[in-house]
């Protein structure tokens, strides 16, 4: 009797234990999802990343082979983030989601809150010069938000659908990389809001 108790204690301490991995494994992937887009990937070390999700040091390397590794698998957190935030966006505001889209994304809050926007705008100038892992990653993102956007834009063949997504991302993302970079308040405020008209327009546009 003795000896099923305890292997049935061994086995609830091996479910708490692999429960608890990936709790923690999902935490730092949450903090670092959010700093590597305020600071970019170089912005914060490994270590400063665990000491904000509580845990040790050692203990990154349980969770991931290497700082890229986790870099990638952090921005892939982000889109699939995003792509769920748009597709509930879009089902909500079924009538018009573009003017929806522009309306949540081509905001103050949003230039000003890196941490939590959109991973393309975030990661792009970087991913660019990073390792093919990364960069499989983001193309990846790329992609699963374009499609989310065609989807939802008026058009007589996918092939136009598509292009108009290309363009209303390629919009958006630039407008506010442009927005963040300027010095100017005014003119970062300019810049959303000729994006915002631009958009709106492009997604009409037959």
């Amino acid at each position: 009797m003795s000896i099923v108790l305890l292997d049935e204690f061994r086995g609830s301490v091996m479910r708490v234990s692999r429960e608890q991995a990936s709790q923690n494994r999902d935490r730092i992937l949450e903090i670092a999802s959010k700093r590597f887009r305020e600071t970019g990937f170089g912005g914060i070390g490994v270590a400063d990343l665990m000491k904000e999700a509580g845990l040790t040091h050692g203990g990154f390397y349980g969770h991931f082979s290497s700082k890229d590794d986790l870099a990638s698998q952090a921005c892939a957190q982000a889109f699939d983030d995003k792509l769920k935030m748009w597709k509930e966006a879009f089902d909500r505001e079924s009538d018009d989601p573009i003017r929806a889209m522009v309306a949540v994304y081509l905001t103050e809050a949003k230039r000003d809150d890196p941490g939590s926007g959109c991973p393309l705008a975030a990661f792009g100038q970087e991913v660019a010069r990073g390792p093919a892992s990364i960069r499989q990653t983001f193309t990846k993102g790329v992609c699963s938000l374009v499609d989310v956007v065609a989807s939802v834009i008026p058009g007589r063949s996918k092939a136009i659908k598509r292009r108009k997504a290309l363009a209303v991302w390629s919009t958006l993302v630039g407008a506010m990389v442009l927005a963040r970079a300027v010095d100017d308040a005014e003119l970062s405020n300019e810049i959303l809001k000729a994006a915002r008209i631009a958009v709106t327009d492009l997604s009409n546009a037959s």
